[in-house]
């Protein structure tokens, strides 16, 4: 009985240590298209994503400040409407303006570079 206790201890313990941490769900509820189909806000979202100008909302800073890691681990700490996010802009912008997303994925390797360096 008493191993069995332990047992069960040390599998919550390495459960909770082994569990990804998922990023804060507070803005899952963006509406990514509103923001695509507006040149102006379109605009604004990718200058603040590629630090040219200073993020025009906080959800759209904080999914600047997460995309680098989301796109390059895959979303892993992602939730599912996350991922979904990612997957809306990566489509439109590979349909409608692929470079504009090369630069968003240039830029985001150079990010990681720059994170795993500084470890």
């Amino acid at each position: 009985m008493i191993r069995l206790s332990y047992v069960m201890i040390i599998s919550v313990i390495l459960m909770c240590v082994l569990a990804e941490e998922l990023y804060s769900d507070k803005y899952d509820n963006t509406d990514p298209m509103s923001i695509l189909q507006n040149d102006k806000l379109r605009d604004e979202w990718y200058n603040c994503f590629m630090e040219k100008a200073p993020c025009p909302t906080e959800d759209a800073k904080f999914f600047q400040e997460i995309f680098s890691e989301s796109l390059q681990t895959k979303c892993k700490k992602c939730t599912q409407r996350q991922k979904e996010l990612q997957l809306i802009m990566k489509n439109w912008y590979e349909q409608n303006n692929p470079e504009r997303w090369k630069a968003l994925v240039t830029k985001s390797i150079e990010d990681m570079k720059k994170k795993n360096a500084g470890r």
